[in-house]
């Protein structure tokens, strides 16, 4: 990729990370505009979600490249600004779980991922095309959830005192105390099921929570969703469960059952939808791979 006369504008969210992103930030930016001289690097810093959002729609329409540095939750407004449209968006990873750039093997350190960006190496994805039952479109990198999941991804985010890597586990223990299967409705590439869960997790990429594995070995260049159900166990059961969703291996107790597909519908009673750990709206979700929806720097 030629360098000459391009913009790219870098989106950061200088609190992510407990204020790493705002400390590493100028040294970021001596070293790309050191490495791109071509290039003009635009600094946009946003600590409010909407004026992340904005900036991150407006670099889609207007730059290069968009560039965004930050946790998961910049990460996400960066790859629904950029799917579905030919500006690559590059990941400096600056927050405390990463899953995406996990999901799409990108560099998981700011560092490298700097090093990266200046390789002239481009690459498609695949990405999940939600539509909820409230209307629009949401984009999702690594995993929808609706079930037990969702709402320990949910109780994360809204917590108010920053735990770090912790912060998925505790919530994990403190929504067991009261959680109890879920009913679903699903719809698998049109054939209908309905089911009692504790989670139903349709992948785009494996890594939730923090580095937790929804669907080990998912394929972000394959065009399918990996679906991935838990169901019915006792609390006892999910909670020595939840340890091995790191490594991957809960996939071989005989309460999981994985599939694939390319179009999923998720309907139940009492279900809240998360994608990328950020509200989705209400159910029924309509989940769609689309191959090749995302350009991605590094």
């Amino acid at each position: 990729m030629s360098t000459a006369a391009r913009r790219f504008d870098l989106v950061v969210n200088p609190t992510a990370g407990r204020g790493r992103a705002g400390r590493i930030l100028p040294t970021v930016t001596r070293v790309l505009n050191e490495a791109l001289p071509g290039v003009d690097l635009r600094v946009i810093t946003a600590t409010a979600t909407a004026h992340a959002e904005e900036s991150c729609r407006a670099a889609a329409t207007e730059a290069d490249a968009l560039l965004v540095m930050g946790g998961d939750g910049m990460a996400h407004l960066g790859l629904n600004a950029c799917a579905g449209t030919t500006v690559p968006l590059g990941v400096l990873p600056a927050g405390t779980g990463n899953d995406l750039c996990r999901g799409l093997g990108l560099p998981l350190r700011v560092r490298d991922a700097v090093a990266a960006l200046t390789r002239d190496r481009v690459r498609t994805v695949d990405l999940a095309r939600v539509q909820p039952a409230g209307g629009g479109v949401r984009w999702v990198g690594c995993v929808v959830s609706t079930g037990f999941d969702s709402r320990v991804a949910l109780r994360t985010a809204a917590m108010r005192v920053p735990l770090g890597p912790l912060a998925y586990a505790w919530s994990a223990l403190a929504e067991l105390r009261t959680f109890v299967p879920l009913q679903y409705r699903l719809g698998i590439d049109g054939a209908r099921r309905e089911l009692s869960s504790m989670a139903v997790f349709v992948a785009n990429a494996e890594f939730f929570g923090g580095g937790m594995r929804a669907a080990p070995g998912a394929d972000v260049t394959d065009g399918l969703l990996d679906v991935t159900i838990i169901h019915p166990v006792s609390r006892g059961v999910l909670l020595r469960l939840l340890p091995t969703l790191y490594s991957g291996r809960f996939v071989s107790h005989p309460c999981v059952e994985r599939l694939r597909a390319t179009e999923v519908v998720v309907d139940g009673d009492g279900l809240v939808g998360s994608g990328d750990g950020e509200p989705l709206g209400e159910v029924p979700l309509i989940v769609r791979a689309v191959p090749g929806a995302l350009t991605v720097l590094g």
